[in-house]
């Protein structure tokens, strides 16, 4: 499928599905589309992941696009100031933190993962209940500010602020440790603890938190 990033300042990209593709995008996304578009709610994988995908704050359904006929277009956004960065899927697997998940095309499977460990899920800002995108297709990943993909050897690490990991491969291996003390949490702003991403696989960095990680900051 042709797709374009565009924009600066908040992006949105151009999708032209022919006659028969299907786009799987976050609720609200939709900006513009031509007329043999046609879309509905639905939920990936049915109604045994619906509680999963209400406690992971991702929404219970995702937006399911489809051409009815050959070149169509359908422009997407996230709504917020930021960048779009593509993540090919090759037989492998993305994990989205919330709010990063834009759009998936392709032979996927979208579901909800639980964190592997409950330290990470409650003070690193991913959350305990994650989505997951596998299969072969390409997932839009959207993150706040400005983006950086980074490739993490075996065993190397990287410390991350709360919110500022906006996806990361299903290798990863993540926790928290800690890096401050109080008077660090309350004048530095940094909190007690950063997320530690172990790889090897692919991380993907924002550079704005997102506001909901702000204000419980």
């Amino acid at each position: 499928m042709d797709y374009h990033i565009k924009g600066t300042i908040a992006q949105y990209v151009s999708l032209g599905p022919d006659r028969g593709e299907t786009i799987w995008a976050s609720n609200g996304s939709l900006v513009s589309y031509s007329k043999g578009i046609s879309w509905k709610l639905a939920i990936p994988g049915g109604l045994s992941g619906a509680v999963r995908r209400s406690l992971s704050g991702e929404g219970i359904s995702l937006t399911q696009i489809s051409a009815t006929a050959p070149q169509q277009e359908v422009k997407l956004s996230a709504n917020s100031p930021g960048h779009i960065i593509p993540w090919t899927l090759e037989n492998s697997a993305v994990i989205t933190t919330r709010g990063s998940f834009l759009a998936a095309w392709g032979e996927v499977d979208i579901s909800v993962t639980v964190a592997r460990r409950a330290g990470a899920a409650f003070f690193g800002g991913a959350g305990l209940f994650l989505q997951r995108i596998q299969g072969t297709g390409t997932v839009l990943v959207h993150g706040h500010g400005d983006l950086e993909e980074r490739m993490l050897k075996p065993g190397e690490q990287l410390l991350v602020s709360t919110g500022n990991l906006a996806a990361f491969g299903a290798d990863i291996d993540y926790d928290i440790e800690a890096v401050g003390s109080v008077r660090k949490f309350f004048f530095a702003g940094e909190g007690l603890f950063m997320t530690r991403v172990s790889g090897p696989g692919k991380v993907i960095l924002q550079s704005l938190k997102p506001m909901s990680v702000v204000k419980a900051g």
